[in-house]
């Protein structure tokens, strides 16, 4: 069995909904033998899935669940998928100060196949022009959090992961 690149752990990936962190955070995972842990799937698994808790409780609520979510995963030696808006909360842009983050970015042409039919509940009202508003105003937080960044939008996730997996040093 060949050795698996070495990465620095945690490395986190950020990004707007739809750019691919699930996806590409799982190949990366699998191809250098850390865990994978996406953030939002957790949050799903323990408070029931995502819309729901929007619904019921609100994005305040939704926040402060995130939050404790993200801190405790990026004590976890993996890679990390953070949910869209997570980097909005003060103390998840000081732990990821002192990780690797990748910033998965995408076009909205490219996104707008790849969100179509879903349920996320920022989404619900506004669809496409709610989802470039959202990047707009995170943009300035993505790109300051993270350390490198690679646009998903006509690249295939192999190509993407071999490009993370250069950035950051992955030598067998």
């Amino acid at each position: 069995m060949p050795d698996l690149p070495r990465l620095p752990l945690p490395i986190v990936l950020v990004g707007p909904m739809g750019a691919g962190k699930s996806r590409v955070g799982g190949r990366l995972a699998a191809s250098i033998g850390a865990p994978f842990v996406d953030t939002d799937l957790r949050i799903a698994e323990r408070y029931g899935p995502i819309e729901e808790i929007f619904d019921r409780e609100g994005e305040e609520y939704f926040r402060i669940v995130e939050r404790e979510v993200v801190a405790e995963a990026l004590r976890e030696e993996a890679v990390i998928s953070l949910g869209g808006g997570a980097v909005l909360h003060d103390d998840t842009r000081d732990d990821l100060a002192a990780l690797p983050v990748v910033w998965l970015k995408v076009s909205s042409t490219a996104v707008a196949p790849r969100l179509a039919g879903g349920t996320r509940p920022l989404l619900a009202d506004g669809g496409l022009e709610r989802w470039a508003a959202l990047l707009e105003a995170r943009r300035p937080i993505y790109r300051a959090v993270a350390d490198f960044s690679i646009d998903t939008s006509r690249r295939s996730v192999a190509r993407i992961v071999d490009d993370i997996t250069g950035h950051f040093g992955g030598s067998p």
